[in-house]
């Protein structure tokens, strides 16, 4: 892993701190999962402007908190890695494209799409059982997971897409530091 500065250290703190924050305003699922206001957004510019590997390992901190300070859907073991600290983790990879803001937006999608896996798995492993009788649970799983990751995707995405212009020339000057 690269080095991480203290600029960079602070800069991770602040934006996991943001991103807890606006978790907090949300409208929650009733077996887990939420729609909130952009939570993502810090993290996924922290990607961008940082790299993919230390926006995984402040997406992988992100994860953890929110397990530790939000609403325990699951104890169970796999249930906290693939809900919690593996599908936040992937946020990271927002980092991967950083050219224009069409590219900002497919990383983003990416980055989502990665939860999303994440957070499927867990439905299909995990929580088949609140699936309605004779269900596939891989519809389920998809149906319930999709109708929040969607509208997270297209909030974070038109917030990223507000902000690109003047945050274009911060995520580009981390190459000159």
């Amino acid at each position: 892993m690269k080095k991480m500065s203290t600029r960079i250290l602070v800069e991770a703190g602040v934006f996991i701190a943001l991103a807890q924050i606006l978790s907090f305003i949300k409208y929650e699922m009733p077996y887990g999962g939420s729609i909130t206001l952009g939570s993502m957004v810090p993290i996924i510019i922290f990607a961008i402007r940082w790299g993919t590997e230390r926006g995984i390992l402040v997406g992988l901190v992100y994860g953890f908190l929110q397990f530790a300070l939000g609403t325990h859907f699951s104890y169970h073991p796999l249930g906290i890695f693939l809900d919690y600290i593996f599908a936040f983790g992937c946020l990271g990879l927002a980092g991967v494209f950083k050219k224009n803001l069409f590219s900002i937006i497919s990383s983003t999608a990416l980055a989502m799409l990665g939860r999303f896996a994440f957070h499927f798995l867990s439905g299909i492993i995990l929580w088949y059982t609140y699936a309605p009788e004779g269900m596939n649970i891989y519809l389920y799983s998809l149906i319930y997971n999709g109708q929040y990751m969607l509208p997270e995707f297209i909030i974070t995405s038109v917030i990223i897409s507000a902000l690109y212009k003047p945050l274009r020339n911060y995520i580009k000057r981390q190459s000159i530091l």
